[in-house]
């Protein structure tokens, strides 16, 4: 009979865990939380104290009689659940659902899943930390507080369905202001310019780049400026003015932390957010490995710190030297900056054992599985390599007055490039001819080449980029950042095409009801420092009570006043003058999770539907026929002819009955100016204030 009783959060880490343990062990799981606020009300007692009233979850009931009759047998508990706020709390709640005050009760927690890292573990039992769990308790009651009491204004307001959240409201809104101000850029033009120059002795020519003058850099804002300084570089003399020559050592890169994970293999890999954590899930949890058995390849995959264990670190090294050479191991690995934030408890992500190439586990491994893993196996060796090394070059070229720079760079010892080259990697640009080019070279001028070009708006976000904003903003935590994303994609507000995230019209209604009526709720930095006061929870040095009291009225206040000011969006099916083609009746505007759609008011017998195109009473500057506002399938909107597929006119911005008074071709709304669509005309203007609706 088992002596011990070791209970985990996830079934896939019973079979790994179970092999590192004797026959005194019994290993089970609670799959997840066990004891959670009811779904049907609030769950907090705001009138004594903020006490939460935690139930058994639906269908967790036959689990806990499960582990009950495994406490009876067992002489003492390890509660081993996730290192985390999370897993502090599911340990936590398994005490409390299962009555285990009169047991001999231990907390281990573990950063990786292997017989070293368990058996260590089980050595050096703790109690449960209560500050972690308070911590994680008052996430929870705030989240559930912004949930039950802004949604249900939603529903009333636009349609059932749709929810708020503390840090999905946020990020909607940051989406919402990116697409605000792409909407509103206007293009400015700059030119570029490349002189051609013959090297005496040399048969390649050297193309330099226009910087500016003797002053410092000088921008090229037209063609005419463009077509005034060719002129005058045309009769200039061409010669050296400085020749530098250096080295320049790139750093090798810190290991992944879960924001750069999910970044990375996003840009690398094209994985979603979602996909990434769910991988790396199963490489923490255990994969079975021919000739090992199952074997947990990475650590906690929730994480925000760099630090690195002086074992790992060591068993970095020697594998280094092993496999590439004494030169290429780093020599100081102990410059990992902590990160101030909550889970620097734990360590980077890494693999649990780095003599575990990809290449010898890749037969176990799906295509998925091997391609993460590789991308963690090799960012980690690269970070405990040495840097790499480049020979650099910089030429300044005199033309009378005026500035043309070239510069190059050769690797001298590629160092952690040998492992790894990260997507956006600054290539080594090799140019023989600044070898052997001094301050006595004679330059002759070949040929001057001018492009033209426009700035460019601040890019969509994507998952990945959204990530790292929320992350530098301090806005959530490693444990959120997928849920967020996920959250916002389902409900609709936002659609994916591309990798790029867009915000769709619902996206728009609910931002525009959050800003208004609870612009708290939605400030960033709120909602920064509020993740700031749950790490103070966790250190011990604030009261949870004292954050979810002091945060409930002002949210409460803020509701009531959201209830009676409001005026309710007309949503109510508004009859048109279409005549359904299959029976007859008029059609009417519905709301579905893309926006607005024409239905018959007959359903269920009479099922028609169609696309509502709303007029905008512009007439089309191609066929002069009305311009509709559209959406794509995905529900992001845009402005097409309503003669379409005949006529071909398309708009992300919605166009202008006023005419460019400069080139006589339509213009767009952007923001609070009016603009030429066509960016060479580069004209425009303010608009006309709106007057309110």
């Amino acid at each position: 009979m088992a002596k011990y009783l070791v209970i985990v959060e996830s079934p896939a880490k019973v079979k790994t865990i179970k092999k590192f343990l004797g026959k005194n062990y019994e290993v089970t799981a609670s799959n997840g939380h066990v004891r959670d606020l009811p779904k049907s009300q609030l769950g907090i007692d705001i009138e004594h104290g903020f006490e939460p009233k935690y139930i058994t979850i639906r269908g967790k009931g036959d689990i806990l009689a499960k582990l009950r009759k495994e406490v009876k047998k067992a002489d003492k508990i390890y509660l081993a659940t996730d290192p985390d706020r999370e897993g502090e709390a599911i340990s936590w709640h398994l005490e409390q659902a299962l009555h285990l005050e009169d047991k001999k009760v231990c907390r281990i927690s573990f950063n990786e899943i292997t017989k070293n890292a368990v058996k260590s573990a089980l050595k050096t039992p703790r109690e449960v930390d209560i500050d972690l769990v308070n911590a994680q308790q008052a996430r929870r009651m705030l989240d559930r507080m912004v949930g039950y009491k802004i949604s249900p204004l939603l529903w009333a307001k636009v349609k059932r369905g749709l929810s708020a959240g503390r840090v999905q409201s946020v990020a909607l809104r940051m989406i919402c202001d990116r697409e605000e101000e792409i909407n509103a850029f206007i293009p400015k033009e700059y030119w570029t310019l490349d002189a051609q120059l013959g090297i005496e002795g040399e048969k390649r020519p050297l193309m330099a780049k226009f910087h500016g003058d003797a002053s410092g850099k000088l921008e090229i804002p037209s063609q005419q400026e463009f077509e005034e300084l060719k002129k005058k570089l045309e009769k200039a003399e061409y010669t050296v003015l400085e020749v530098k020559r250096g080295e320049r050592t790139k750093k090798a890169p810190l290991p992944f932390t879960t924001s750069t994970l999910q970044q990375e293999a996003s840009k690398t890999l094209n994985f979603s957010i979602q996909k990434t954590m769910r991988i790396a899930q199963q490489l923490y949890e255990g994969i079975d490995i021919k000739g090992q058995g199952t074997v947990g390849l990475i650590t906690y995959l929730r994480t925000d710190s760099v630090r690195i264990s002086e074992e790992a670190s060591q068993s970095a090294k020697e594998y280094i030297i092993e496999s590439y050479g004494e030169t290429y191991a780093a020599q100081h690995t102990g410059e990992n900056t902590k990160s101030s934030k909550i889970q620097d408890a734990h360590e980077a992500i890494r693999p649990s054992d780095i003599a575990r190439a990809p290449v010898l586990v890749k037969e176990s491994l799906s295509r998925d599985q091997f391609r993460l893993y590789q991308l963690i196996w090799k960012r980690f060796a690269a970070s405990q390599m040495h840097g790499a090394v480049y020979e650099t070059t910089s030429v300044i070229i005199g033309a009378d007055n005026y500035r043309f720079h070239v510069s190059a760079s050769k690797i001298l010892f590629d160092g952690f490039l040998c492992v790894y080259t990260e997507e956006d990697e600054d290539k080594a640009k090799g140019n023989v001819l600044l070898h052997s080019i001094d301050g006595d070279s004679k330059l002759t001028l070949q040929n001057l080449e001018g492009k033209q070009h426009f700035t460019q708006p601040p890019a969509h976000y994507t998952e990945a980029s959204l990530v790292k904003s929320l992350e530098e903003l301090g806005i959530g935590r490693p444990s959120t950042y997928s849920p967020t994303i996920t959250t916002i994609l389902a409900r609709r507000y936002v659609v994916k095409e591309n990798k790029n995230l867009y915000v769709t019209e619902l996206g728009e209604v609910v931002n525009a009801i959050m800003k208004e009526s609870f612009p708290t709720i939605v400030d960033e930095r709120f909602t920064a420092n509020l993740e700031s006061l749950l790490d103070k929870v966790e250190e011990g040095a604030v009261s949870w009570k004292a954050v979810v009291s002091n945060f409930y009225p002002d949210l409460q206040e803020a509701v009531e006043a959201a209830e009676k000011d409001l005026e309710k969006i007309k949503i109510e099916d508004e009859v048109t003058d279409i005549i359904c083609e299959e029976c007859g009746r008029n059609l009417v505007v519905k709301y579905g999770p893309h926006g607005k759609f024409l239905a018959c008011p007959g359903f269920p017998e009479c099922r028609n539907t169609k696309p509502y195109l709303e007029k905008t009473g512009i007439k089309c500057p191609l066929c002069q026929k009305e311009v509709v506002l559209k959406k794509t399938k995905k529900g992001r909107k845009y402005y097409g002819c309503e003669n379409n597929p005949e006529c071909e006119f398309m708009s992300w911005q919605k166009p202008s009955q006023k005419p460019c008074p400069k080139c006589g071709g339509y213009m767009v709304e952007k923001g609070n100016k009016l603009a030429c669509a066509d960016k060479q005309c580069g004209y425009s203007e303010s608009s006309a204030p709106k007057k309110a609706e």
